[in-house]
């Protein structure tokens, strides 16, 4: 217990005396000691101090040997700590302002980085994931061979995945709603939607591996489609479901969802033969 107490009052200690020292070099304007200082804590991983030092010494260094340093362990900084939003705008502002830098390849890359890490669960808004594609293609386009490369590419698909999963997500919700019409605004239904929604997804992503689901999707809207629809149109979406599922029975011949496709055709056979 005793050993246990000393140990306590020892930590006690020690972090005081590190608080008053790191104090006492925050207000001091020695700055040669502080950018030093700020190097240490950063060394040592202690981010949370190097950052209020570093964020000091990026104005006071300006112009310096040290300039390009202070502002790239700057936006480490931050990435380290999880402000990924800092972090981002910090690794721009460097790569911006010293593009043929020294930490020039690794600003760009962080960038795309720092974006990647804060993009939200393919429920949310996808408007990060956008930024962050956008960030390593730029990185990509700029250092075709660079060091990062296979990293960025690997980021890429693992985004790109986080968007499609973003479409199937509202391609579904807009099947599951139906017949529902409270949504429905500007004279269209949410089958209408599903299937708008699943083509648009299989065009700009034509290799996903949710392209059965998609489809199955697109084969089940049409055919509900035609169900709901109006006389006038109902022989044509009888036509154009059953085709669909013709479709899907080629292309996934071995699918959980054929016998499904096959009582389609039936019924709508059943109809367009009336």
């Amino acid at each position: 217990m005793k050993k246990n107490l000393f140990i306590i009052i020892a930590l006690v200690l020690l972090f005081t005396g590190c608080a008053q020292e790191y104090n006492r070099v925050y207000k001091s304007t020695n700055y040669s000691y502080k950018y030093e200082f700020a190097k240490e804590c950063f060394a040592n991983g202690k981010y949370s101090f190097a950052v209020p030092l570093l964020q000091d010494l990026v104005t006071i260094q300006k112009g310096t040997d040290n300039a390009q340093e202070c502002l790239y362990m700057l936006a480490m900084s931050e990435y380290r700590l999880k402000d990924y939003e800092a972090a981002s705008e910090t690794f721009k502002k460097y790569y911006q302002t010293y593009p043929n830098g020294d930490y020039a390849e690794m600003a760009s890359f962080y960038i795309g980085q720092s974006l990647y890490a804060g993009t939200p669960e393919p429920r949310l808004d996808q408007t990060p994931t956008v930024a962050a594609i956008a960030a390593f293609q730029d990185y990509l386009d700029v250092y075709p061979d660079g060091k990062m490369k296979g990293t960025a590419q690997q980021r890429l698909f693992e985004l790109q995945d986080k968007l499609i999963r973003k479409e199937f997500l509202n391609a579904k919700l807009y099947y599951n709603l139906g017949s529902y019409f409270g949504n429905c605004t500007n004279g269209g239904n949410n089958y209408e939607a599903c299937i708008i929604t699943a083509e648009n997804a299989l065009n700009d992503f034509p290799y996903t591996p949710l392209r059965e689901d998609f489809a199955i999707l697109v084969m089940k809207s049409k055919f509900e489609l035609a169900q709901m629809s109006v006389e006038e149109k109902k022989i044509q979406r009888y036509q154009d479901a059953e085709d669909e599922c013709y479709g899907f029975i080629n292309e996934y011949p071995d699918s959980k969802e054929r016998e499904t496709a096959e009582k389609y055709i039936e019924k709508c056979k059943a109809y367009t033969k009336e």
